[in-house]
């Protein structure tokens, strides 16, 4: 047992005091659901952990006409069975869904599900597999190791790992935005800004400041979102990460032809992955199998698949295809 303060702010403004007078390392602790599990691994070993599960500013959720709005520290069950987004987004709602079992779900954050560590099972794995991530530096186990489910876009010769998330790939392809506070106040980012690639850090994994906390999530009103699905592809049903998965949301004009298409690819790059490209492709044409896979082509043009991980190339452009059906099948009722 390694000892380390534990602290219990009463609001965000005494979370940020902590912060910014903690030591390096350390962590914030919402849900718990991964942080817990790195300590008893020894992966994590914060000297303090400042618990903000209990602060209700954190936690509510906003479904007006211009915005969806969901504090950091609301559920991922609560999120995913909120009527609206069930509704209006069920993008949204469905990558919460199958984003974990349910009693995770009932304990998870939405803002910590965004900040859970980009990782392989070489991370977990112990000092004897070398891991640039745990010990900068030492190498990367997988690499000459088994990679059939490691990164095929955004890797570098330093790290090969997966973005696990669901929940950032779906608010990816809608532009969502995060509102974030330090002490030197607070500032929005786009949520594409938050994560970044290994390069050679791949200790660096997102953008936010040791002393910053995110306070809010929120998602620009779309008519697309009704016309939306996140597509999971995965070795087995309940609780597993993806091998492919893609959100989805096509608009229709009156003569079926696509107005406005968004396309977030999880499960395959060190982030999650907006496919602009393959986005573009689908503007002004008529929503077909063929056409659906072709912008699935174009989604995964750039992959740089593992020595046993080529498969999930064309399992990944089925699941673009697939999903664009499904969405185009949504808008258009």
């Amino acid at each position: 047992m390694r000892s380390f303060a534990y602290v219990v702010p009463d609001s965000v403004a005494g979370a940020v005091d902590a912060l910014a007078a903690a030591e390096p390392g350390t962590r914030i602790l919402a849900g718990g659901t991964t942080l817990y599990d790195l300590m008893k691994l020894g992966i994590e070993a914060p000297p303090a952990v400042i618990d903000i599960h209990r602060l209700a500013e954190l936690t509510e959720i906003s479904t007006g006409e211009g915005e969806l709005s969901f504090g950091a520290g609301a559920r991922m069950a609560e999120v995913a069975d909120h009527p609206v987004v069930r509704r209006d987004y069920p993008a949204l709602s469905e990558s919460l869904w199958r984003a974990a079992s349910q009693q995770l779900r009932n304990m998870a954050t939405v803002g910590g599900n965004l900040l859970q560590r980009t990782r392989c099972g070489y991370f977990r794995g112990g000092a004897e597999f070398p891991c640039n991530k745990r010990n900068p530096g030492s190498g990367c186990a997988a690499l000459d190791g088994l990679d059939r489910t490691h990164a095929l876009l955004g890797t570098s010769d330093t790290c090969i790992a997966t973005y696990p998330g669901d929940w950032a790939v779906a608010l990816i392809a809608f532009d969502a935005e995060l509102d974030v506070v330090g002490p030197a106040g607070e500032r929005t980012l786009p949520l594409g800004e938050l994560h970044v690639e290994p390069g050679d850090n791949p200790l660096l994994e997102h953008t936010l400041a040791p002393d910053e906390l995110i306070l809010r999530i929120r998602v620009p009103a779309t008519p697309a979102g009704r016309g939306s699905t996140y597509h999971k592809i995965r070795d087995r049903e309940s609780y597993a990460f993806a091998l492919t998965s893609a959100a989805t949301a096509v608009t229709l004009d009156a003569q079926g032809l696509v107005t406005d298409c968004r396309i977030g690819l999880g499960g395959v790059a060190t982030r999650p992955w907006r496919a602009t490209a393959a986005e573009r492709s689908l503007i002004g044409e008529r929503l077909t199998r063929e056409t659906a896979r072709r912008a699935g082509e174009v989604a995964f043009a750039e992959a740089r698949p593992p020595r046993t991980g080529a498969f999930r190339v064309e399992l990944g452009i089925r699941t673009v295809t697939d999903a664009l059906l499904t969405a185009g099948k949504r808008a258009a009722r």
